[in-house]
């Protein structure tokens, strides 16, 4: 099972799932966003996906459970897959970063996105079964 190196299982997960799993909550992530996400961070520094633990208002950017306001069935977000992560970037861009990606999506840590959302000021990628890269707008 891995486990993020730039990342505590709090940052990926709502309050609730941490508090009924802790640790084991890492089992519900798909292994190929947590490389990906390790890869990104140590490509761009500093990153937020979920904040709450520290008093911040994200809570939803990575897994969402039945009762998020964002919630939808069949996202790769849901409790079910935990395939898909929204990152802020502390030093960069979110546009930049999907720039770089597509001019590198074959490199790691690129290599295993298969989606991103474009034109919002967050990144969203995902590792779900799919031709790659595929763009979407929500």
């Amino acid at each position: 099972m891995y486990q993020c190196k730039f990342f505590q299982i709090r940052e990926l997960v709502p309050p609730a799932i941490f508090d009924k799993r802790g640790d084991r909550a890492w089992e519900l992530l798909d292994e190929r966003l947590l490389f990906t996400l390790d890869g990104l961070r140590g490509r761009y520094g500093r990153m937020t996906v979920n904040n709450w633990h520290w008093g911040g208002d994200r809570m939803w950017s990575g897994i969402r459970t039945p009762g998020s306001p964002f919630y939808n069935e069949t996202s790769q977000h849901s409790l079910s897959r935990g395939r898909a992560a929204d990152i802020i970037f502390s030093e960069i861009s979110a546009e930049d970063v999907r720039v770089d990606i597509l001019a590198h999506q074959n490199e790691p840590p690129f290599d295993l996105i298969m989606a991103m959302e474009t034109g919002v000021p967050w990144l969203h990628i995902d590792v779900r079964n799919c031709d790659r890269i595929k763009l979407f707008k929500q």
